[in-house]
């Protein structure tokens, strides 16, 4: 039986009530929408105890099935204003998937700091978390550990979100016990500091239970074996990983490099910030560079960085922290980029945001590109809530304003992440339409040569990633197996009907994706936004970007046929 868990912070009073699993299926990504727009989040201050914070989870979290135990975050944004949900891998919606937890919701503010403690038998515990007030990720975690023993999963907040910073995302551990990897975007972790949780502590049960366990065995080899199948999957996310992407990006013009002025770091043959370059230096070293965040998992991305003396750096070094924390402040040294990943983790903060954020002060002209020990400093200031940091955590958008600068990458007040609108233009469409502000894993198309397609084409590329992506995050899949659950779908819904007892046909794939993005964009309608704010901003209309010369060629006003599918009810 699976159910859901209602904790009223405030009075410290937990309700579990049993979810049916035709609504199981309809998680991650779609029970956090629905939940927020059912409770009406529109009209609440971001930063309010009223503001729900969702933690959901797909129908097979808890199994062994490939890449299909992700942790969808949802709330409203304090960064955006509107919707948002981010999601992470790691182990927590392992834990939440073996104890039928299908999603959580945490209502008010608690009167003290906590640690949400869940046991194996659906006690649901209030810890005190002062002990744990101020640490970075990597100290705190290592003391739920010692609290709480090996067999359980986390979700953390970092010291910047204590004190409300718009940087900070939410933790959770890893298989490995690490506090690195992150629902970042859009500030939950400031919505979660709000209401005085320090930690989410989930038992593990070490099994799952599944209506037809034959059927779901059977399932997971399947899967697995097409996994291992496909060639982009292991000869790319397995064997390279997401930085590979950094130079196929660097090659194709559209990597950010010094606050979106180029689209080239370095010729192919010098660039030293991609998985080319990056792989075979860590295996020289022994790193890891085929590495699972999440129980089961057979495309392995992740890696684990370590440095010329064969001690372990930061775990993961990902394509999104090469582009704005890396190229986009204008660094060429690995190394020093591992560094400051692992602040960032520590801090537990969005390497994106924060990357675009830096970048802004060098614009701003008080340090030159690449100054490793400035970026440094200012991520070391964010541990204590100084003014400085303070201001500093409030995100690129509010911090650009403060400075008086005209170009500030982002849509809906959240960075754009590393794929230049001018030249990955279908990827770009989705930053600008999508309801959870600048955000490519909403859609994402990172290869599309698109000047020689025509308009309809690149709207309709756009439109079926995001409804590609919804439908992944719903099911808590991680978007990297698309390459085979995107033309797998029939097997995909079938392993949830074995492990649901269900009945649903292919098109719950379709239902589950448009609908996600027709109850998100009704989300934003409610809280006041227009088709004016997904408007780029206006240097990437005026600026050609070397090296391909291209300026951005797409405008609210051309995007017509997209808002009509988006539009229509849920």
């Amino acid at each position: 039986m699976w159910r859901s868990l209602r904790v009223d912070l405030k009075a410290r009073k937990a309700y579990w009530q049993e979810v049916p699993p035709e609504e199981v299926a309809f998680g991650g990504r779609y029970r956090t929408g629905q939940v927020l727009l059912e409770r009406e989040a529109y009209r609440v201050d971001p930063l309010s105890p009223e503001n729900p914070l969702v933690f959901a989870v797909g129908p097979l979290a808890g199994t062994g099935f490939s890449n299909a135990n992700r942790t969808s975050v949802g709330t409203r944004s304090p960064l955006t204003l509107g919707i948002k949900e981010a999601n992470g891998g790691g182990t927590f919606g392992y834990a939440l998937g073996q104890l039928r937890l299908a999603h959580l919701v945490l209502e008010g503010e608690s009167p003290e700091w906590v640690v949400l403690r869940l046991t194996r038998s659906g006690e649901v515990h209030f810890d005190p978390a002062q002990d744990l007030l101020g640490l970075g990720n990597f100290e705190a975690a290592r003391r739920l550990f010692a609290a709480y023993g090996q067999r359980i999963a986390f979700a953390l907040l970092g010291p910047v979100g204590e004190y409300l910073g718009l940087l900070s995302g939410i933790a959770f551990s890893d298989i490995d016990g690490r506090p690195s990897r992150l629902a970042a975007r859009g500030g939950v972790g400031a919505v979660m500091g709000r209401k005085r949780v320090k930690a989410i502590v989930v038992e593990v049960l070490g099994k799952a239970e599944v209506v037809d366990k034959p059927k779901v065995a059977e399932a997971i080899r399947r899967y697995a074996k097409l996994l291992r199948e496909d060639p982009l999957v292991m000869q790319f996310y397995n064997a390279i990983g997401t930085m590979g992407m950094a130079d196929f990006q660097n090659a194709f013009g559209g990597l950010p490099v010094r606050n979106f002025r180029e689209g080239r770091l370095a010729p192919p043959e010098a660039f030293r910030m991609g998985g080319q370059y990056i792989a075979p230096l860590n295996k020289s070293r022994g790193g890891k560079h085929t590495h699972a965040c999440m129980p089961g998992c057979v495309i392995q991305c992740s890696n684990v960085i370590v440095d010329e003396r064969g001690e372990e750096v930061v775990s993961p070094l990902e394509y999104e922290t090469i582009g704005l924390l890396g190229t986009n402040c204008g660094l060429n040294d690995p190394d020093q980029l591992a560094r400051l990943n692992r602040l960032a983790n520590d801090l537990g903060i969005d390497t994106i945001e924060t990357g675009a954020t830096l970048a802004l002060l060098m614009e701003k002209g008080l340090a030159p590109w690449g100054d490793y020990a400035f970026m440094e400093a200012k991520l070391k200031a964010l541990y204590t809530p100084s003014e400085e940091a303070r201001f500093l955590a409030q995100g690129t958008a509010r911090v650009g304003e403060a400075l008086g600068l005209r170009r500030v990458p982002v849509i809906k007040r959240q960075a754009i992440s590393a794929y230049d609108p001018r030249v990955v233009e279908a990827t770009g469409i989705t930053m600008m339409v999508t309801a959870q502000g600048a955000d490519h894993t909403a859609g994402n198309a990172p290869r599309l040569e698109t000047r020689a397609m025509k308009a309809e084409e690149i709207l309709e590329a756009s439109y079926t990633a995001q409804v590609n992506a919804a439908a992944n995050d719903s099911l808590g899949l991680c978007v990297f197996g698309g390459s085979v659950t995107n033309k797998e779908v029939a097997f995909v819904v079938e392993s949830v009907n074995a492990a649901l007892g269900t009945d649903f046909s292919p098109e719950l794939w379709r239902k589950l994706g448009e609908g996600v993005l027709r109850l998100e964009h009704r989300f934003n309608h409610l809280a006041g936004f227009t088709h004016e704010d997904d408007r780029l901003p206006a240097f990437f209309y005026e600026e050609p970007v070397p090296p391909k010369g291209y300026t951005a060629r797409f405008h609210p006003e051309d995007l017509g046929p997209l808002y009509e599918r988006l539009h229509q009810e849920p």
